[in-house]
């Protein structure tokens, strides 16, 4: 990446330079945390062999919080987490992955994907994306859910 002296690290791969896009001499522009957890829940969501995001835990709020009457359906922003600056970005994304699909060219994709992403829309440098593979998907996994009989009515 393009540091502030404007050095391109081995990515090859440029950044905002210190008076570039988001700071410059006629003001600032600020980036709020939900905004880039968004564009990376989205961007992740892009990549094939992507299940879902969220831990088992977000998975089940959100389950619940889309069954709510008025709820916008499913969060663009389960299963992201992101630490946001003035200039770059950190994110940490929870996964479930397909079965039969190879994790590490996944985890690869992914970071690919959410970094272009962000740092078109958004000219923030992104120094890192965390990828934790929490669960595989295996075909038949939503039939088991649904079997189950609801206990209210």
């Amino acid at each position: 990446m393009t540091s502030q002296t404007g050095e391109t690290s081995s990515t090859g791969s440029t950044s905002p330079s210190p008076s570039s896009d988001l700071v410059t001499s006629q003001g600032r522009t600020t980036i709020a945390d939900a905004v880039v957890q968004k564009i990376a829940g989205v961007a992740a969501r892009e990549v094939a062999g992507v299940h879902r995001l969220g831990s088992g835990s977000a998975r089940a709020l959100g389950a619940l919080r889309e069954r709510l009457p008025g709820s916008s359906g499913p969060n663009a922003a389960q299963g992201v987490t992101v630490e946001v600056g003035e200039r770059q970005a950190a994110i940490d994304l929870d996964i479930i992955v397909e079965y039969g699909v190879a994790i590490v060219d996944v985890a690869s994709a992914i970071r690919r994907n959410v970094i272009g992403s962000l740092q078109r829309m958004t000219g923030l440098e992104v120094t890192e994306v965390n990828v934790s593979v929490d669960d595989i998907y295996l075909p038949g996994d939503d039939q088991q859910e649904s079997a189950e009989p609801s206990r209210v009515q």
